[in-house]
């Protein structure tokens, strides 16, 4: 699968997007991405870690700019679909601000007819977004210091972001 914006994606009324100051709720998310179709739906979590490269890490601060990033989810829901055409739903929330260890910064969820696709779909979603999307965080560690990095930066520099 290959991500262009070669023209604006429009979402489908089934799926749901957004980028948000406030906390993610997996119950809502699985719920958005439930359908009577669906024999999976498969939900990725990621959340704030208390380390990066064994530095203590104390919070992440999120900043995206919204409407790249939106028209980015919506070509990842598109790209799916064309590659897998029985995909019933697809969700992906981010969080923006600053958040504290354990809390959730993005929930991305494909609901399928069987799981091999929902797995496959829900990898393809994440590893995307966190190349394309113009989304960046800032770590801060507990010696006071931080610094920003792009979150494509993390996949593409070998670090463990």
């Amino acid at each position: 699968m290959t991500t262009t914006l070669t023209s604006a994606v429009k979402p489908r009324a089934e799926d749901s997007f957004a980028i948000t100051f406030a906390p993610l709720s997996l119950e809502e998310i699985y719920a958005k991405s439930d359908d009577p179709a669906n024999g999976a739906v498969v939900v990725m979590s990621g959340v704030v870690r208390n380390q990066t490269d064994g530095k203590p890490v104390i919070a992440l601060e999120y900043q995206a700019y919204e409407p790249m990033a939106l028209q980015i989810f919506y070509q990842i829901a598109a790209d799916i679909r064309l590659s897998t055409s029985d995909v019933n739903r697809v969700v992906i929330h981010h969080r923006t601000g600053r958040l504290q260890v354990g809390e959730i910064s993005v929930l991305v969820a494909v609901g399928c007819p069987h799981r091999s696709e929902a797995f496959e779909a829900c990898q393809y979603a994440i590893d995307t977004l966190k190349h394309n999307a113009p989304i960046w965080k800032k770590e801060h560690w507990q010696d006071g210091s931080s610094r920003w990095v792009s979150i494509g930066a993390c996949e593409t520099s070998g670090e463990n972001c």
